[in-house]
């Protein structure tokens, strides 16, 4: 059953990536790889803050402005200079390695021993369930302390996406829809697509960052390897939840994206639970988004093919 909440927990944690993938590649269908150094990007910044003093919330929120930041780059390069869009997302995902190595000063920095989101998660379990240290669950024991990080993660992620739901519902954030859709309308009406581009990868890389600063922060440690694969685990987790809602309606969509982060993290702790080896994972992963991207295709071809024989 800890493991159940753990994976639950991870999962709300990424959905915040999931919701950041969904932004650049299916509203602005910008294929940014940029993710794989702004998650890591995130979880740097917050670090080094909480190392040096600074309270969690501040060092966290520091964490996705630097996103923020990285993506704004990426899409100035695109937008400004020309660049094709995933050259771009190299460009400042390769960048990016070296600075998060710049911020952190080695490839790995604890957070066991600092002030941190999860331990001020703790303290609010600690009050609310009147200082137990396990609770009785349908007959499973369960840690006052994994129940806590998994009830604070809930209402951030509820809050994060509500936020962007509203976001996306205002004059700014329908024109950035609509410059996803068709740039050549945004422009005959006035606008800026560039910006819109750039102000998009922002936000979707600000989530991203975000998702980093919190998921290190319940790890215990930031690692400069912690982004590798990020951007395949994000896209899994939109096309999951894609399937799930079979709908391009935004509130449902982010919620599908949400879901999708949660069950492909299930998936994932299914597997290493029956015995798949950790060092497969990110080949796992990478199949199971192939898979993903196909499948549907091809069930749709075979039922095409079905329909024509019984017409015949």
């Amino acid at each position: 059953m800890n493991l159940l909440i753990g994976s639950l927990t991870v999962g709300l944690i990424l959905s915040l990536l999931a919701i950041g993938v969904y932004i650049s590649f299916r509203i602005f269908n910008f294929a940014d790889i940029t993710a794989d150094g702004s998650i890591t990007l995130g979880a740097a910044v917050a670090a080094l803050l909480l190392v040096n003093g600074y309270d969690p919330i501040s060092a966290t929120l520091a964490g996705a402005v630097a996103g923020f930041l990285a993506g704004l780059v990426t899409g100035v390069l695109h937008a400004r200079f020309k660049i094709h869009g995933l050259l771009s997302g190299i460009l400042v995902m390769t960048a990016l390695y070296s600075i998060n190595l710049r911020i952190m000063g080695k490839s790995n920095l604890s957070l066991m021993s600092v002030p941190n989101l999860t331990g001020m998660a703790e303290r609010f379990g600690g009050m609310l369930f009147g200082g137990r240290a396990d609770i009785n669950l349908w007959g499973w024991s369960l840690a006052v302390r994994d129940i806590s990080i998994l009830l604070c993660s809930l209402v951030v992620i509820l809050l994060a996406t509500g936020v962007v739901y509203l976001f996306f519902r205002t004059d700014l954030g329908t024109v950035m829809r609509a410059t996803g859709d068709n740039q050549q309308m945004v422009r005959a009406l006035g606008s800026d697509t560039g910006l819109m581009i750039i102000l998009g990868l922002g936000l979707s890389n600000g989530l991203i960052a975000l998702s980093g600063a919190l998921l290190a922060q319940y790890l215990g440690f930031a690692d400069v390897q912690m982004g590798i694969g990020m951007v395949v685990w994000g896209l899994a987790s939109v096309i999951i939840g894609g399937s799930l809602v079979r709908t391009n309606r935004l509130g449902l969509a982010i919620c599908g994206a949400v879901m999708g982060s949660i069950l492909f993290r299930l998936l994932v702790a299914i597997a290493l639970r029956f015995g798949l080896n950790p060092n497969d994972l990110k080949l796992v992963t990478a199949l199971f988004v192939f898979g993903a991207l196909v499948l549907p295709n091809m069930l749709a071809a075979l039922a095409e093919r079905r329909g024509r024989r019984s017409h015949a």
